[in-house]
C-alpha cells in the first residue's frame, strides 16, 4: 500500500463523479469526449482546491519583494562581520524586517504539500489507461475508458506510432499543445513575473532555458504515456496559463518586469 493511496482514491472519486454526472446529462459512457471532460473535471477541483497556496504563494513573492532592499543593504552593513553578537544582531533584524513585511517562514512548503497531489494524479491517469481498477472507479470504468477514442485513437494507447497517419496527427497535436502551454506559461508569465536580480548567473541561465527544455520534456514524454494523460496536460496547463496570466495581469510581483508593464 501506497502513502499516496488515499490520495488516489479521493481524485477517482472526484473522477468517478464527474463520469456518472456527465453520463446523467446524455453523454456517452464509452466517448473519448465525456472521459476527457471527466479528467477536465478533476484538474478543476483540484485547481481549485489548491488556489488557497497558490495565493499564498503570490502574497509571499511579494512579500519578498517589499523586503528584499532593506535586507540587501542590511546584508552589506553586515558584510565580514563574523563575531557571535554581530551574527546575532544581523539574525534580528532579518526577522524584523521580515515581520515588518510579513514574509512566509513555511518557505517552500506549500509547493511541497502540492506534489503529492500532482503525483498521485499522474499514476492515476496512467493506472486507469493500462486497466487497472482505482476505486471507486471499478472495472466497468475502466473498460469503459479503454473503450473511448478521439478521433478514432483509444485514449488507452501510447505513443506517437499506431493506426496510421490518423493516431501520429491526434497524438502528436495533443503533446505539442501541452508543450506549447508550457513554453508560453513560463516564458512569457511566469519568467517576467520572478524576481532574478540577486540570483546567482548560474541559476539565472538555467531559468532561461527552463520554458525549453519543459516544453521538450512533455514531446518526448508524448512518445511513452498514454493519451489520456496528455489530455490531463492540456487540461492542466491551461488552467496554469491563465492562472498565471491573471497574476501577471493584475498581481504582479513588485520589482520584475511585469510590474513595470502593468503601471504604464
Amino acid at each position: 500500500m501506497s502513502v499516496l493511496d488515499p490520495v488516489s482514491h479521493a481524485l477517482a472519486a472526484v473522477t468517478a463523479a464527474a463520469h456518472h454526472a456527465l453520463t446523467a446529462l446524455g453523454a456517452a459512457p464509452d466517448a473519448g469526449p465525456t472521459w476527457l471532460l471527466s479528467i477536465a473535471a478533476v484538474v478543476v477541483v483540484v485547481r481549485v482546491a489548491l488556489l488557497p497556496l497558490t495565493v499564498h504563494g503570490v502574497r509571499s513573492a511579494h512579500a519578498a519583494a517589499r523586503a528584499r532592499p532593506q535586507l540587501r543593504d542590511l546584508a552589506k552593513r553586515y558584510r565580514g562581520r563574523t563575531d557571535t553578537a554581530s551574527l546575532q544582531r544581523y539574525a534580528e533584524e532579518r526577522r524584523r524586517i521580515g515581520a515588518e513585511h510579513g514574509t512566509s517562514r513555511l518557505g517552500c512548503l506549500p509547493l511541497l504539500l502540492q506534489l503529492p497531489i500532482w503525483i498521485a494524479l499522474y499514476h492515476l491517469i496512467g493506472d486507469l489507461a493500462d486497466g487497472t481498477p482505482v476505486e471507486p472507479v471499478d472495472g466497468g470504468l475502466v473498460t469503459s475508458l479503454g473503450a473511448a477514442t478521439v478521433l478514432g485513437v483509444r485514449l488507452a494507447d501510447r505513443g506517437y506510432v499506431g493506426n496510421g497517419a490518423g493516431h501520429l496527427a491526434v497524438v502528436a497535436g495533443l503533446a505539442a499543445t501541452a508543450a506549447l502551454l508550457s513554453f508560453v506559461n513560463q516564458r512569457y508569465l511566469v519568467q517576467p513575473n520572478t524576481f532574478v536580480a540577486d540570483l546567482p548567473e548560474a541559476v539565472g541561465r538555467v531559468q532561461q532555458v527552463m520554458p525549453a527544455l519543459s516544453a521538450v520534456g512533455l514531446l518526448v514524454a508524448g512518445a511513452v504515456v498514454p493519451v489520456a494523460l496528455l489530455g490531463y496536460w492540456v487540461c492542466n496547463n491551461l488552467w496554469t496559463a491563465g492562472q498565471s496570466a491573471v497574476v501577471y495581469r493584475w498581481f504582479p510581483t513588485p520589482g520584475t518586469p511585469a510590474a513595470a508593464r502593468s503601471r504604464r
